[in-house]
């Protein structure tokens, strides 16, 4: 954009206030030469206002400007994209399934089918935890299969491998924390590789920081939502009826099917469990108030559930 300040008036005002004080005789001539001139340069002014080519004038900056504002733009989509792609490989689809008959066989139970002999109650998300098949996901995503003494619940884990191959397991339940919301499964994925989440920490998070939801909300797998930190420590309610402390809020879209996906930073870093939300009244839809268990809480509770199972007190 040309600087209205870098104008100068041509040269050729100087003489023209010469020709005024030498001669009268020629009045009408020099006022049709200052009226041009004056014409001349109200031209340059309107030209530089409209971003208008002039011969010889100073190249307009903003092309160059929007030039640099779009390179910016793609870039941070290539980088949104390229953070899905390498974290979605870590992200599972659970599906909470009832059966109609307890299986003659144990091995029967592998062929879960969505038929006249099961039915999908619910869905959710959890993301790899480990090489070895464990899953963590939201308690309350698989508190029917926690509690069933039935022999009919059952869950059903969709996921890929570290090659892209996709695979789905039933995923048995190794332990179990209510007060927390947080639950780990095992799968059998003997012969496969598979991609754990890379796990970041909660300790250092600002409110205005990106993050990014990954999920299977209403059952539409690898979703990707995208917000900032919207706020820390707060508390909210767990399944037991306890409180959970220092939890993460966010406006990255949390709806039912997110609940136990990784809430991730700008690294591809998980820093949170997706949990609860406020919905709008009447309609089910994410309000924009949306929470997720912090990491940190996280590692410090899931080890002790894969080696030592769910605690007594939790136990049903």
């Amino acid at each position: 954009m040309v600087v209205l300040g870098s104008i100068r008036a041509p040269s050729a005002l100087v003489p023209l206030q010469k020709m005024i004080v030498s001669s009268s005789d020629n009045e009408s001539l020099v006022l049709g030469r200052r009226r041009t001139i004056a014409f001349g340069y109200s031209v340059v002014v309107l030209a530089s206002l409209l971003n208008l080519h002039i011969p010889n004038s100073n190249p307009p900056l903003l092309h160059s400007a929007f030039a640099q504002q779009q390179d910016e733009l793609q870039q941070q989509e290539d980088r949104v994209a390229h953070l899905f792609q390498e974290s979605s490989p870590s992200v599972v689809f659970i599906k909470d399934i009832e059966l109609a008959k307890v299986p003659n066989r144990p091995e029967d139970r592998f062929m879960l089918t969505e038929d006249e002999n099961a039915k999908v109650e619910g869905t959710g998300s959890g993301f790899i935890w480990d090489k070895f098949g464990h899953i963590v996901t939201n308690y309350h995503v698989v508190a029917k299969l926690a509690t069933d003494r039935s022999g009919l619940q059952c869950c059903k884990v969709f996921l890929v491998d570290a090659g892209g191959n996709s695979l789905y397991r039933e995923g048995k339940i190794i332990g179990f924390d209510p007060s927390y919301d947080l639950a780990v499964l095992k799968v059998d994925v003997e012969g496969y590789e598979l991609k754990p989440a890379t796990l970041g920490t909660s300790r250092e998070l600002h409110v205005g920081q990106s993050c990014f939801a990954i999920g299977n909300p209403y059952g539409y797998e690898n979703t990707l939502t995208t917000g900032v930190v919207s706020g820390l420590g707060r508390e909210i309610p767990s399944p037991n009826g306890k409180a959970i402390r220092g939890a993460i809020q966010t406006d990255a879209d949390i709806n039912a099917g997110n609940s136990g996906g990784p809430l991730i930073d700008s690294y591809g870093h998980v820093i949170g469990v997706n949990t609860a939300t406020f919905t709008r009244k009447g309609t089910g839809a994410s309000s924009g108030v949306n929470f997720a268990i912090p990491i940190d809480t996280v590692v410090q509770y899931v080890p002790i559930l894969i080696v030592y199972g769910t605690p007594f007190k939790d136990g049903f």
